[in-house]
């Protein structure tokens, strides 16, 4: 009988408190009034605020007559190159304009964000022209048995590519670019001429889908892009005419003309000759780009865009890093030199992961 009384009593919930925690005390009266006093007049107030709440409205007139206000920027972006900055504008007035030319300038920068060569005035970028063919890409490849003429390279294989032709010229293309597309049978052709012609030259290209890593390896920010390789060694800068068979294959004779002729000793100053010739050539492979200038842009809401595109080039989002800082950017008129004023100075945005597309 102990031991079920036991057992029922722990199970009971409804347990009578001590008596010290029922009964009163000064302190405990004090405390409770207090809180009751302080909870009315809360409720009081915020009754009384509700109940005198308004709405009231006014306007401003702007006093400044001016329909527009300058912009003044000067942006560096670290790993961009300068005919892939495109400069945008737009606002809530309907007001879009792309790739803005007017009072911008561009300058190329070296590994470690430096000035290194004026890139010039933004301008438009030049429409590149394609060549269109009667014959289907397969067509072309069965004029060679079924197989194309350029050489497809991965990694197994571009060593021997490279080690047999000491001068090569390589697409790095992706098979869902159109303007990759458009080109494959261009190059193909320009393959068969270089054959043809007996042009001392290999020509390949990279499917940058399936070979991924030789893409990262060799930067490829853009594509199509056509680069001179000189014994496995990009050098820059990449192919920038017309994708044309003429025109492609009118630059490779004149590359591996120059090419030919720094390397032949016989000739007198043949250390300038071939400065001389390359200085067509001459570009460092860091893509960096600072650009500056001013806008006249709407009083209104609205956007400044730096953003990385191309009108004759899809580009390559695992590739494009816009890593970038903020040197000026302000609005109003210039200012003296000697005048303070609170702007976006120095800021940088970096990229959280550098050459990698989450």
């Amino acid at each position: 009988g102990g031991g079920r009384r036991v057992v029922a009593g722990t199970t009971d919930f409804y347990r009578r408190l001590p008596s010290e925690m029922t009964e009163s005390t000064k302190v405990g009266v004090m405390m409770s009034l207090l809180s009751i006093a302080t909870m009315v007049v809360l409720f009081l107030c915020e009754t009384w605020a509700f109940s005198r709440t308004r709405i009231r409205s006014s306007v401003e007139i702007d006093t400044n007559v001016e329909a527009s206000i300058r912009l003044d920027f000067n942006l560096t972006l670290y790993d961009v190159h300068c005919d892939f900055v495109s400069v945008d504008v737009w606002d809530t007035l309907g007001t879009n304009l792309q790739n803005v030319t007017k009072d911008i300038t561009k300058w190329r920068l070296d590994d470690v964000g430096q000035k290194q060569k004026f890139h010039g005035r933004n301008t438009q970028q030049r429409q590149v022209k394609h060549q269109e063919h009667e014959e289907t890409l397969q067509d072309i490849h069965d004029s060679n048995g079924g197989e194309p003429h350029s050489t497809d390279l991965s990694p197994q294989n571009s060593q021997a590519f490279y080690t047999a032709h000491h001068l090569a010229m390589v697409d790095f293309y992706a098979p869902w670019c159109i303007w990759c597309q458009r080109l494959a049978p261009t190059w193909e052709k320009f393959a068969m001429e270089v054959k043809e012609k007996r042009i001392d030259l290999g020509v390949g290209k990279v499917d940058c889908v399936a070979h991924q890593q030789m893409c990262k390896d060799e930067r490829v920010m853009a594509f199509p892009t056509l680069r001179w390789m000189e014994d496995g060694k990009a050098v820059m800068p990449d192919y920038r005419g017309d994708r044309t068979v003429d025109g492609l294959v009118e630059y490779a004779k004149r590359r591996v003309d120059d090419s030919k002729g720094g390397n032949n000793n016989n000739k007198s100053n043949n250390g300038d000759n071939r400065a001389l010739a390359n200085n067509e050539w001459d570009e460092d492979h860091h893509p960096g780009c600072q650009v500056s200038g001013h806008l006249m842009v709407n009083r209104v809401p609205g956007n400044l865009h730096v953003e990385a595109k191309s009108s004759h080039h899809e580009i390559n989002s695992a590739m494009t890093n816009l890593t970038h800082r903020v040197n000026h950017l302000s609005f109003g008129p210039p200012r003296a030199p000697n005048y303070n004023f609170m702007a976006l100075f120095g800021d940088a945005f970096p990229a959280t992961y550098r050459h990698s597309n989450p």
